[in-house]
């Protein structure tokens, strides 16, 4: 961050200063809000959580080198005492914003691809100044403000990512970094009980380029409706992305290996390159695409932009990552969240990835889907059902209905080939079917993961109890999805199958 004495700091937040604090001590940072993250310089900002309160933690935080507490109760340690800590770490950052007027900002936001987009385009802006960008999905109220003040006077580019739980909420982001690039890449179906609808999340995405200037660009997928009416809703100046030729930024001549990664032609006005991606899955297309798009605004050559995609790997854990065993087991973790456009995707890939092998997946029931939770977790299910796997695990609560979807589609398809059907019904590990002898079922005939043959489905309660059951299944040459909601933790199943130790 820009280095603010306390004094600053309490101005800009509206602050007192308490506990023997230093007006003329200055705050280096990190700014962080764990106190296992304190360094020499840093400040630290208390919050109170439904099971820990961060101003407990005051004393221990100076003593690892914090200059001060940004706190909301007096504290045994030097502090600068606001109202509401949230709403004074967004000041702060908006402040430094405003410090940095040779700064870029470019925000991306959309239901699915956020994250993925904002570590590709932060690589290419990297080519060309200073950049910072969110670690992970640090894309909300504090995250974003946290993830704005690792910004310093060096800082040319902040990559943002913009996340919304409600209406309002991207329009509160962009105050505090006001953008200059907006990247929207999708309307899907992430939280759709907590919004209501499409229409709304729509609304809510478009909040990033409502708040462009004129002199700004609204970078939108053509390919998608709900983003290509966003135009309307900006003055600034649009460019398109997608695979249709009205695209100006667009994928030509797309091909997919076997492992499930794209290779196409990046065309631009200005010219064209071959992009060959090391990022699982066809849907990563697009957000490549997208993240050329706000590059080529900034003035990158097209091959410039081909390059850095080319030679991008995922910078973010647990979404798509693709790990062989020693046994040849392929384990996918694409465990970080889900929600129904999502898991299309994933198994789309799986199905490319693990084309000839037996096949299993690990999912859990989605949430935040409101009133269409029943209906969409079935779907969920009927898609893995009929997905041709060797085995199905459904980890944790509210999964009926992917259970009901899944047999219901196993069942359709193995009556298809004339094949001996499992039971019906929710079922635990140790009431899993078993295939007949003989070795006709999917754990004793021939590899290529299902096919013609019975699914096999079951039920654990958590993450750990899925390693376990897998790890009853699992022989050499195998392949395992693992992609389930963010709150079912289920990177624990991939990290147990890749060797790590039970907790």
């Amino acid at each position: 961050m820009i280095p603010l004495p306390l004094a600053r700091i309490a101005e800009i937040t509206s602050g007192a200063l308490s506990g023997m604090a230093d007006p003329r001590a200055v705050v280096r940072g990190p700014v962080v809000i764990d106190s296992r993250a304190v360094e020499p310089g840093s400040l630290f900002v208390a919050f109170r959580g439904a099971r820990v309160d961060g101003h407990d933690y005051a004393a221990q935080a100076i003593r690892a080198g914090a200059v001060a507490i940004l706190a909301t109760r007096p504290v045994e340690a030097p502090a600068v005492i606001v109202p509401d800590a949230a709403a004074a770490l967004a000041e702060l950052a908006a402040a430094q914003v405003a410090a940095l007027p040779d700064a870029t900002v470019i925000g991306v936001t959309g239901s699915a691809g956020k994250t993925t987009t904002k570590d590709l385009l932060a690589r290419i802006t990297g080519r060309i100044g200073p950049t910072i960008a969110p670690v992970g999905s640090f894309n909300n109220e504090l995250g974003h403000p946290l993830t704005v003040l690792r910004a310093d006077a060096g800082t040319r580019f902040m990559v943002l990512e913009l996340a919304a739980r409600n209406l309002g909420h991207i329009k509160d982001l962009t105050r505090i970094a006001p953008p200059q690039i907006g990247v929207v890449l999708n309307v899907g179906t992430a939280h759709l009980g907590v919004f209501g609808g499409k229409e709304a999340i729509a609304k809510a995405k478009g909040e990033l380029v409502e708040a462009l200037p004129r002199t700004g660009v609204a970078v939108l997928n053509a390919d998608d409706p709900h983003v290509r009416e966003m135009a309307s809703r900006t003055d600034a100046r649009v460019t398109y992305f997608g695979r249709g030729e009205d695209a100006a930024i667009r994928a030509e001549n797309v091909v997919v290996d076997v492992r499930g990664r794209a290779s196409f032609t990046l065309r631009t006005p200005s010219g064209s390159a071959h992009v060959s991606l090391k990022l699982y899955g066809a849907h990563a297309v697009e957000n490549a695409l997208a993240a050329a798009a706000a590059g080529y605004e900034l003035g990158l050559p097209v091959a410039i932009i081909a390059e850095e995609l080319s030679q991008a790997t995922p910078r973010s854990r647990w979404r798509m990552e693709v790990t062989d065993r020693a046994d040849g087991v392929t384990v996918i973790n694409d465990a970080y969240n889900a929600n129904p456009d999502s898991m299309r995707a994933a198994f789309e890939t799986f199905e490319v990835l693990g084309r000839g092998r037996r096949r299993f997946a690990v999912i859990a029931a989605l949430r935040e889907l409101g009133d269409e939770a029943p209906a969409l977790n079935a779907e969920l299910g009927r898609l893995a059902g009929s997905a041709g796997l060797a085995g199905l695990i459904v980890a944790g609560p509210d999964a009926e209905p992917v259970l009901q979807g899944a047999h219901a589609a196993a069942q359709a398809a193995t009556t298809a080939a004339g094949v001996p059907q499992q039971p019906q019904g929710v079922q635990e590990p140790q009431q899993a079917w078993q295939p007949p002898a003989g070795g006709t079922g999917p754990f004793g005939g021939p590899p290529g993961g299902g096919g013609a043959h019975p699914t096999r489905i079951v039920h654990v309660p958590d993450a750990e109890a899925a390693a376990a059951e897998l790890n009853r299944w699992l022989r050499p040459g195998d392949a395992v999805l693992i992609k389930g909601p963010r709150a079912m933790g289920l990177e624990r199943t991939a990290e147990l199958l890749l060797g790590g130790a039970a907790q």
